[in-house]
């Protein structure tokens, strides 16, 4: 048999050996410099609390943290993309009363036109006070805000912008320095913005307990840029359209809503209608048309719209000309057309050319003078530029 003892040993050295450990670091720390425990001290707590703020920052919903980052400027300035539509405008119209609930003056801004009829309706009717800038030194503030596109354009100077915000559901790789929120699996970026709403608590004038009241303006024009964006709910919807509208619906006014639907149409729409109806190109199920010199570029995504009635016409692209550049517009409900990428693809080698969309819609323009061999490719008429469309869309490279 063994010592009795001898299995109690380790057990009684341990205790002595951590009473010798922790005599060690207080002797070390009362050994310190008090200036040099006190920097310690302080590293330690700002460590700890850093921690616990980032912690915090990150559980709080999207729109309570946007709401946080318009807090922290004086003023902003709003900037949807050139010649603004519903879903640009409602989202310019959120960041505005988000902002007014927190002390932060806005401008509202954009670059080019409004034209088109049910945009300029949407704009008379809500009463919005909208500015058009042409060059980055006419924006209002620094501190820019991106609203329902990624990357600022259309306008001098616009590579020279970092916006400090930037909310979207376009796809694209635009950053804001201190918040993104780019969902492109969302049908409008009114959508987003109606969360953001909810998210900060957001109440109609008949409830109770909200800290701030949406008003009926506001449901209104949300409700419309999330409508108009997702052609009534019929494209490209998410199941957070639908459930933005339900969100919507008890607090919007239904006399505006009509008003800014249905607005009067002016010859010149009707006309490129028209002639994207008679003069169209039509090969198997798709269809392009080249609608000429026009002067209501808007027109020209109505056209498109207005092709994709035809029976058996499952894609379209409409294009006109107008102070040089070819504008492009592209709708399919053709499971085998992503028409973004249908027009980026028609357009890649043209210098100067842009264009892109989601699957079911898109647009573009491009320089007519660089398409016909200003710069490095040696050009194409429109003739050729068509068979390239119809390529595209058949899936051709």
């Amino acid at each position: 048999m063994g010592d009795p003892g001898a299995g109690r040993t380790d057990a009684a050295v341990e205790p002595i050996a951590t009473v010798s450990v922790v005599d060690e670091a207080i002797e070390m720390a009362t050994s310190l410099e008090p200036l040099v425990l006190s920097l310690l001290v302080l590293a330690l707590v700002a460590l700890v609390l850093g921690g616990w703020w980032l912690i915090r920052w990150f559980r709080r919903p999207p729109g309570a943290r946007f709401r946080r980052v318009l807090e922290g400027h004086e003023e902003v300035s709003v900037l949807m993309h050139p010649n603004p539509d519903p879903d640009a405008m409602s989202c310019a119209m959120a960041v505005k009363a988000i902002a007014d609930a927190v002390g932060t003056d806005t401008t509202l801004q954009y670059a080019g036109e409004i034209r088109h009829q049910e945009n300029r309706a949407f704009r008379t009717v809500l009463d919005l006070d909208l500015e058009s800038i042409e060059s980055s030194s006419e924006l209002a503030t620094d501190a820019v805000v991106l609203v329902d596109h990624n990357t600022p354009r259309g306008f001098t100077g616009a590579q020279t912008i970092e916006p400090i915000a930037v909310v979207d559901h376009h796809p694209g790789n635009g950053t804001g320095t201190e918040f993104t929120d780019v969902r492109t699996e969302y049908g409008a970026a009114a959508t987003i913005f109606v969360e953001y709403l909810e998210d900060i608590g957001a109440t109609t004038p008949d409830e109770d307990g909200g800290a701030f009241e949406l008003t009926p303006e506001l449901a209104t024009g949300l409700l419309y840029g999330v409508q108009a964006d997702t052609n009534h709910l019929t494209n490209g919807c998410s199941q957070a359209e639908f459930d933005a509208c339900a969100s919507l619906y008890d607090g919007i006014d239904e006399d505006l809503l009509d008003r800014i639907a249905n607005p009067q149409v002016s010859d010149d729409v009707l006309q490129i209608k028209a002639t994207a109806i008679t003069e169209k190109r039509v090969e198997g199920s798709f269809a392009v048309c080249d609608v000429g010199t026009v002067s209501n570029t808007d027109a020209i995504p109505q056209a498109a719209d207005e092709l994709m009635h035809l029976e058996g016409v499952t894609a379209v692209v409409v294009y006109g000309e107008n102070d040089g550049t070819l504008h492009l517009s592209g709708r399919s409900r053709d499971d085998r057309v992503h028409m973004g990428e249908t027009l980026r693809h028609a357009v890649s080698d043209i210098p100067m050319a842009n264009a892109g969309g989601h699957a079911r819609m898109g647009g573009g323009q491009v320089s007519v003078e660089h398409m016909r061999g200003i710069g490095p490719s040696d050009g194409i008429d429109r003739a050729e530029f068509e068979e390239r469309l119809f390529s595209a869309m058949a899936g051709e490279r």
